[in-house]
């Protein structure tokens, strides 16, 4: 049975699609509030933020950083993020480049000043997310990070400077940390990935934060058919962190699934997975969407490319922020079947009938004046 929070995400789903807004272009609904004042910028970054209706203190945060040419709403909209943060509860942040400091609006994974902790956009995306954490009341045991290319490989620079602030990230056909310091480099190591061994490569994110007791969980993410950010860089992350969390090179599984395979590390102290890699079959350079299904998210635009899965909902499940997909099938199995009436109701009626009867009167009766003021219901 739907909670209120549940039902009031759904309420927000009606009211977009009565409205019949477009999920493209000018006309596209803005969700995410800009915030000028966060703290430090040396790095010159824009904060988007974005908190679903109702978000209690304690819940998790997230923060996605976009790829190349793109814009750090619409990524985080395409990409499915805000739809789950409705659906899962939390708070999002989005981090956004500015072309003054890359024409593309690249993030600069790999300046050394952008890339140091305590300096550049590195400390400007942890400004962002100290403030985020503060005023949403966010759990700071929950703060994870996630991004695409370039912003993958500032996901990675994040977990490697910042350990003490994210628990996990998800890396989405992006590099490892500190393996270009110039425009150059970072163009070779795109195409060619850097060959160096576990050892040396973890010494890079060993060196480049403080080492506490906790170490990020870390999901890596590659099209096998991407020619951007060729499929060696996803190894190349897989012997980074599994040096750098100490755990063998080989995987303890390797599963393979429908047009993908992913390889599994667990923890040889209690069996926790701390790090996984992702490989999409025929997959190009982009952010894995499964837009269809009752779980369907996202949506395809360039660099959000259909592939049957969503990076942005099996990580949310691979940092426990989502039941696994066993579980949600579970409950859609047990849903009931709509009664005849039920199948022909309007929006503001099937509304109504999930809250029915567990959800005070007085309540129901606000419900239902927001939705006949929205049209939804007669």
């Amino acid at each position: 049975m739907p909670s209120l929070a549940d039902t009031t995400a759904m309420l927000k789903r009606a009211r977009l699609v009565a409205a019949g807004t477009s999920r493209r272009g000018a006309d596209r609904p803005r969700r995410m509030v800009e915030t000028t004042a966060f703290g430090t910028n040396p790095g010159g970054l824009r904060m988007l933020s974005y908190t679903p209706q109702g978000l209690p203190s304690d819940a998790p945060l997230v923060v996605v950083l976009h790829g190349c040419t793109q814009g750090a709403e619409a990524f985080a909209q395409d990409s499915g993020w805000l739809t789950l943060a409705d659906r899962f509860g939390f708070a999002v942040v989005a981090p956004e480049q500015v072309s003054g400091n890359n024409p593309n609006r690249c993030f600069n994974w790999f300046s050394p000043s952008d890339i140091t902790r305590g300096g550049g956009e590195a400390a400007s995306i942890a400004a962002m997310t100290a403030h985020a954490t503060a005023r949403f009341e966010a759990d700071a045991g929950r703060v994870f990070v996630s991004g695409l290319s370039a912003g993958g490989a500032m996901a990675a620079v994040m977990l490697a400077t910042y350990p003490d602030v994210f628990a996990g990230g998800a890396i989405v056909a992006g590099l490892p940390y500190g393996v270009a310091t110039s425009v150059g480099e970072a163009l070779q190591v795109m195409r060619r990935s850097d060959d160096r061994d576990a050892a040396a490569l973890a010494a890079l994110v060993l060196g480049a934060g403080p080492q506490g007791d906790r170490t990020p969980r870390v999901s890596i993410w590659q099209g096998a058919a991407d020619s951007t950010v060729t499929p060696a860089n996803a190894e190349a992350l897989v012997r980074q962190w599994a040096g750098t969390l100490g755990l063998a090179v080989e995987p303890d599984e390797t599963l393979s699934l429908a047009g993908r395979s992913q390889a599994i590390w667990r923890s040889p102290q209690n069996g926790v997975v701390l790090l996984e890699r992702h490989l999409i079959d025929d997959l190009g350079h982009g952010t894995p969407l499964a837009t269809g299904g009752p779980e369907g998210v996202g949506a395809t635009a360039p660099y959000m490319l259909e592939a049957g899965v969503s990076a942005a909902l099996e990580s949310l499940r691979f940092w426990g922020l989502a039941p696994d997909a066993a579980a949600a099938a579970s409950d859609a199995t047990a849903a009931p079947t709509p009664t005849p009436e039920a199948k022909h109701e309007g929006v503001g009626e099937m509304v109504m009938r999930s809250v029915s009867g567990h959800v005070p009167a007085s309540v129901q009766a606000v419900i239902a004046k927001a939705l006949r003021s929205a049209g939804l219901m007669g």
